[in-house]
């Protein structure tokens, strides 16, 4: 009889929660709120066609196309990582979307886009990096390369 628990059995999977591994969980859910909010706080300005977003996806040759579409897998984003199953897909896929923010920044458009300070490349780093933790975090639960990062108990 397969056990969905794996050898291990139900006692293992009842296991309390060590204090390390409820710290990372809450730090964890901690990075996945401020990366969707932010993800799903600038979906508005993408998806209204603020004068920036149309300005952004204007000088980097992909409007409106590019500025719809990378809104739509932002969205897809924000919503994996509110769901505790998906929540290291989705820090992956925001991941790769922020390389592309980040990389746009310092090679096209600059740090500071129509007088904004830098705020919108420090939200591109704020969101990749929380991602990056969250992958970390919960680098087991990712198929194929998840199970070289079991720890042995």
């Amino acid at each position: 009889m397969v056990k969905p628990w794996g050898d291990a059995g139900i006692e293992a999977a009842m296991k309390p929660l060590t204090h390390l591994a409820v710290a990372q969980q809450a730090v964890s859910w901690a990075l996945q709120i401020l990366a969707a909010g932010i993800l799903l706080q600038t979906l508005f300005f993408k998806f209204t066609a603020s004068e920036e977003s149309v300005y952004i996806f204007t000088t980097l040759g992909a409007e409106p196309a590019g500025r719809i579409g990378s809104g739509v897998v932002e969205l897809i984003a924000a919503v994996l990582l509110l769901v505790p199953a998906t929540a290291p897909f989705g820090a992956v896929l925001a991941m790769g979307v922020m390389v592309g923010a980040i990389g746009s920044h310092l090679t096209v458009l600059g740090i500071e886009v129509k007088g904004d300070g830098g705020l919108l490349f420090a939200l591109a780093l704020t969101v990749f990096f929380s991602a990056a933790a969250v992958v970390v975090i919960r680098r087991t639960a990712l198929p194929v390369v998840g199970r070289f990062f079991q720890v042995a108990s």
